[in-house]
This record gives C-alpha cells, structure tokens and sequence, in this order.
C-alpha cells in the first residue's frame, strides 16, 4: 500500500517538468531564499471504499510574488502590480498539470473529478503572494500503484 507515495511523486515530477515552476513543495516553503513560483501540493485527507479502491482529496496550488511599481498608479482598476499576472500563470500551471494528470489517470485505472475548481487568493507571508489553488479528488486502486511507468 504505498498509493499516497506514489502519487506524491507522480504530483511532484509532472510540476517539476514544468518550465514556468521554480520549487514543488508538500508543504508550503514561504521562506525568505525560496525561488518562486512555486507550486505546492497537499494531499490531507481521503477515504476507504469497499476495499478496491482509496480516495484522497489533493489540493495543488500555485503562486508568485507580487511586484508593485514604484511608479505613480494610474489605473485604479489595474493598479501598479502584478496580481492579475501572477492569477494567470497560476491557472495556466495548474490547468497543464491537471490536462496531463488526467489523461494519465484514465490510463492508469484512477478515477478523477471530472470537473475540479480552483480559487484565486492571496496573501502575505514573508512576501505578499498571489495564485490559486486547484481541488480535486481521485480514487486509486488498493494495490501498488505505478504512475511513472
């Protein structure tokens, strides 16, 4: 039984093929060295089912540092930052991710959410930091899963 592992790994190794993502974590690594962006995965809870299958709930989320100009604002609508850059290249990180998880999914007898949700936040931390996160939920077979082969 090692479905949660596996699916750690095959998270991780799709996020870090990806050209616009700088760190992959399993717990969010906010520290002050951290390279952004950065997608973060967590996988906290799930279920049993009738023995032939496990249900984990994952949630992927993806963020950037916000930059603000020091230039004098003048579109109140756009502002003088990034947010809504750093929205987008988190929505298109987690959309690839999710396109390539899913066809893997159906190749591999997993069974996905058809249609997960993301939101859109921010919030500061060592660093104001604007993304989104991605839930969805998978049912993976009761025996040794191989995503990567």
């Amino acid at each position: 039984m090692n479905q949660l592992t596996e699916l750690y790994r095959y998270i991780k190794q799709l996020a870090e093929a990806d050209s616009q993502v700088n760190k992959v974590t399993k717990r969010q690594d906010l520290a002050k060295e951290t390279i952004f962006p950065l997608v973060n995965v967590i996988i906290e809870s799930g279920g049993f089912t009738n023995g032939s299958t496990v249900n984990f709930n994952v949630e992927l989320s993806c963020f950037d540092i916000r930059n603000i100009s020091k230039e004098i604002q003048t579109d109140d609508f756009w502002g003088n930052d990034n947010e809504v850059d750093n929205h987008n290249l988190a929505i298109a990180v987690l959309n690839r991710l999710w396109n390539k998880m899913y066809r893997d999914f159906e190749e591999n007898n997993i069974t996905a959410s058809e249609n997960p949700s993301f939101e859109l936040g921010s919030f500061e931390a060592p660093k104001l930091l604007d993304g989104a996160r991605l839930t969805f939920a998978v049912e993976v077979p009761n025996t040794i899963i191989n995503l990567c082969q």
